[in-house]
């Protein structure tokens, strides 16, 4: 560390966030080294330490030989007010290096709104937004994660993108840009040979042609460019690597416990999910596999928390047997085991004993509706007796406090449908009364409603966002229904943060510039409540003439050719357009495990049908 940043850290918060130097942190020798990655996560460290995708091929680039990736996360802004200031770079972590000496780098984009952060971290390290400013075969900038499955408002920006798991893609690419820059390859000789690598999308070789009314009229790949470029996946988790020594945390994080994840994919189509659909198909781990990993997690790291990690771990179909397994290791080491992500049908009297074993974890259920019309629309596939009984079974057990998650401005969502989430709310209230030994302790219902935002490779990619001021009225009417129970505490996203995660979510390249304008304003660290500034936002949008309604509120039609055409997930998209009909009917469609209903994904396992 140098003096200037010895100087530099006592003035600023939290200053572990840029020193590095935790235990288990890979550190090679750069003489020894071919390839140097600045591995990014457009927000603070105690964010990207969380990301399980960060830690797996963090650990997956050191393994190869000569490669040597390092971490880099988006400075808090009195950080950043210093580093201006001094004129000082944006840095590695392991080597304290300035970005800008590195041959590739990467980010990892797993929410819309960080996209103003990789442009300002570019900024910060002195390195040219804009790919095509970027001439020579050094400082490559790419990205992947859940964003990139529509990466075209970032598409002036990113030289490629890696779409799906990163396992066995990002090792490819990082062995092609290997051989690129021993062989002395220029820049758009490397970016045509990367497109040839399944799962590798390069935005310079597609040319939108938009129509008069705005939308897209085509979308033309350049030759030798893929028509349709796949996303990846990992094929057996069994065998796939998974970070059990991995680093250590310096000071604390978002989710400062070990991540287990049990599996990938989701068996049940909730027609809202993005990650429902994008990351099919369902590959899970076996117990032997993850008990095993736990074990080598616990006795390396220290910590005394486990999560089971996936987008819904009660469907894991070997939970009872995984949870006795870990729960035979962790009790009697005071180990606490923690299930998030559980479904209303199916928490059992089984599964919540084996939660408290330790310690009772906070209990979440995401009912997303109020009535059975608009839950049997989305797909939800609970019903309001299976929510009141896993309540009933968890304020049996000694619970007195459970979170409940709804959205509001659902497709074919009406007054009766909000008003109809008091009531479902108050009937869990009631089934504490008739179910808990202990009224004197009082409960607490934690209520939380969303504005929904259309997603892309979604039944619901087509929909309009409602008006902003609608979704308010909606929230007011269901403020005033919750007034009389103080055991309820209403929580709600306001509405302007949605509106631009619709409008980044579905964009096209037009979006660009109202990024880089947005940069230029000062916006960044837009998850954070102390930094977003809405009106910036909107003077970026009215400097660049671009009418946010045209992206967030306007429905599209079936034929209309989307952004993101030019990419698959897997989830054909007629089957997409036929879950929406469905959706207008309020007819379920049966979960993966009941019934295969032909998404598509299946063709993305080589290796014999789903798990489910």
């Amino acid at each position: 560390m140098n003096t200037q940043m010895q100087r530099l850290l006592p003035q600023v918060q939290k200053p572990a966030r840029y020193v590095g130097g935790e235990y288990r942190q890979i550190v090679k020798d750069k003489n020894e080294v071919d390839v140097r990655v600045a591995f990014c996560f457009p927000d603070t460290y105690e964010i990207g330490m969380s990301n399980i995708g960060m830690r797996i091929l963090y650990g997956v680039m050191n393994e190869m030989p000569r490669v040597w990736c390092e971490r880099v996360f988006a400075p808090w802004g009195d950080m950043e007010e210093k580093m201006r200031e001094l004129d000082l770079p944006l840095w590695a972590l392991e080597s304290q290096d300035p970005v800008k000496d590195f041959d590739l780098i990467a980010f990892s984009v797993g929410y819309e709104m960080s996209y103003t952060n990789i442009l300002n971290m570019l900024r910060l390290s002195g390195i040219p937004m804009l790919s095509e400013d970027r001439k020579d075969l050094k400082n490559l900038v790419f990205a992947g994660g859940t964003c990139m499955y529509n990466p075209e408002p970032l598409a002036p920006f990113l030289d490629f993108c890696s779409l799906g798991e990163g396992e066995e893609l990002t090792v490819e690419i990082v062995e092609l840009y290997r051989k690129a820059k021993a062989e002395g390859w220029d820049k758009p000789h490397f970016l045509q040979e990367v497109a040839k690598i399944p799962g590798v999308y390069v935005p310079s070789l597609y040319e939108h042609v938009y129509a008069p009314d705005g939308t897209i009229e085509r979308i033309v790949p350049q030759p030798g460019a893929p028509k349709v470029v796949t996303k990846r996946i990992v094929q057996n988790l069994d065998k796939a690597y998974y970070p059990t020594k991995g680093i250590v945390p310096s000071t604390e994080i978002v989710h400062d416990r070990m991540n287990l994840e049990i599996f990938r994919g989701c068996i049940r189509g909730c027609r809202f999910c993005q990650a429902g659909y994008c990351y099919r198909p369902v590959r899970s781990k076996s117990p032997e596999v993850l008990i095993q990993q736990a074990k080598e997690m616990t006795e390396d790291s220290g910590m005394s928390e486990i999560t089971l990690s996936s987008l819904s771990t009660s469907d894991y179909k070997r939970l009872p047997e995984l949870a006795d397994g870990l729960l035979d290791y962790c009790t009697p080491r005071s180990i606490n085991l923690s299930l998030p992500s559980l479904r209303a049908d199916n928490f059992s009297d089984e599964l919540m004993q084996k939660v408290q074993k330790v310690r009772k974890s906070g209990l979440t259920f995401a009912p997303e509706a109020g009535t059975q019309r608009l839950r049997d629309a989305i797909n939800k596939n609970v019903t309001e007796e299976e929510i009141l009984t896993s309540c009933a079974t968890a304020f049996a057990g000694g619970w007195s406090s459970v979170k409940l998650y709804f959205m509001l401005g659902l497709p074919t969502e009406t007054d009766e449908d909000v008003l109809a989430i008091a009531e479902l709310v108050h009937k869990i209230f009631l089934c504490w009364r008739e179910n808990t030994e202990n009224r004197s302790r009082g409960v607490r219902i934690h209520v939380s409603t969303a504005f929904f935002v259309p997603k892309p490779f979604t039944p619901f990619q087509w929909e309009a966002q409602i008006d902003p001021k609608e979704y308010e009225r909606r929230v007011q009417l269901l403020r005033e229904a919750f007034r009389r129970n103080r055991s309820v505490v209403y929580n709600y996203h306001a509405p302007d943060l949605s509106r631009l995660e619709a409008v980044l979510t579905r964009g096209d390249r037009r979006i660009a510039p109202v990024l880089r304008r947005a940069v230029e304003l000062g916006v960044k660290l837009d998850g954070w409540d102390e930094y977003f500034d809405y009106s910036k936002w909107l003077q970026a949008f009215e400097d660049c003439g671009v009418d946010l309604d045209f992206y967030a509120m306007r429905e599209r039609s079936i034929d209309e050719v989307l952004p993101w055409d030019c990419i698959s997930v897997g989830v054909d998209k007629g089957y997409l357009a036929s879950e929406r009909e469905q959706a207008y009917r309020s007819t379920i469609t049966p979960d993966c495990r009941t019934a295969c209903t032909g998404c598509g994904a299946n063709a993305l396992y080589t290796e014999g049908p789903c798990d489910d």
